[in-house]
């Protein structure tokens, strides 16, 4: 019985390590993202960062982060036309709260 818990317990530290690793930092801060697709289109998207007032650089760098995973696992291209992207000037970023707003749309 007691092996059985041991077993257990050091599974349960190994899978909690792992979920941890899974975790990118930016800027040294981590972000929460979400990108949605609009009005139905899959190669159109807004990603929203959450806790962007952390590092502005970060969530930057989070958001180019995600839409190129979107972007490549969905089209098979790291390709992105933003309208509103990572690399735009500090005065065209659309902050809301302290969740910062991109878009753009993978060439299909």
């Amino acid at each position: 019985m007691k092996f059985l818990v041991v077993i257990c317990t050091v599974a349960s530290v190994l899978a909690g390590c792992t979920a941890q690793e899974d975790k990118i930092a930016f800027d040294g801060k981590y972000f929460r993202t979400k990108l949605s697709k609009v009005d139905g289109q899959r190669d159109v998207f807004t990603l929203l960062v959450k806790n962007a007032s952390q590092s502005i650089d970060g969530a930057r760098e989070a958001a180019r982060y995600e839409a190129t995973v979107y972007c490549v696992n969905t089209y098979g291209s790291s390709d992105i036309t933003w309208a509103v992207g990572p690399d735009a000037p500090a005065e065209n970023l659309r902050l809301n709260g302290d969740s910062l707003t991109f878009s753009g749309s993978c060439p299909s």
